[in-house]
């Protein structure tokens, strides 16, 4: 059974908002997903060449356990938490379809069958045309109107998609790791 839940978390959301992100080139996502999700994009006749470098940057910024707090994060989302990132999405760009791949944990643990998720949220209250769609059981999603600190928890077989069409920059933490077991 795939695991989907939707989250609310407590943090300190400005340590991650007001941090440099201009000084991080950004990044396109879509040259891995051309390639490590291929199966997806081939459902729809292959990658739209409108999805360009220019409209699927992304700023990402890595932290590590001496930046960042792994074991509270953990309690708080109910998770052995490897990696934690947050993401700036620029107005006019647009994560496209895909589902998380887990190279890191995958790459650092690749014998351990331990289901991995990744905790997505919002670090800002929902702002005029920020969008995640989720798919989950066959159903899409569109998620907006979002508080500060809330999100979705979901593993590899969860298909979403994020976008900014709105006019100020969007921003998101993505903790990545395993679900506690129950």
């Amino acid at each position: 059974m795939p695991i989907y839940k939707e989250i609310q978390i407590d943090l300190d959301y400005d340590f991650y908002i007001k941090q440099d992100y201009d000084g991080n080139k950004g990044q396109s996502c879509i040259a891995h997903h051309r390639v490590e999700l291929k199966d997806i994009h081939d459902r729809f006749g292959g990658m739209p060449e409108t999805y360009t470098y220019d409209n699927t940057e992304i700023s990402q910024l890595w932290w590590d356990k001496d930046q960042v707090d792994y074991n509270d994060l953990g309690k708080k989302l109910d998770m052995e938490v490897i990696t934690v990132s947050s993401i700036r999405l620029r107005p006019g760009n647009i994560i496209p379809l895909h589902r998380d791949m887990f190279y890191q944990i995958k790459k650092r643990f690749p014998n351990d069958t331990r289901p991995r998720v990744r905790a997505n949220i919002n670090l800002e209250a929902w702002k005029n045309g920020h969008f995640i769609q989720v798919n989950h059981k066959g159903v899409p999603k569109v998620c907006s109107g979002w508080k500060q600190g809330s999100g979705h928890m979901w593993c590899t077989e969860i298909e979403h998609i994020g976008a900014n069409c709105g006019m100020e920059n969007k921003f998101s933490l993505q903790v990545s790791g395993f679900a506690q077991e129950s």
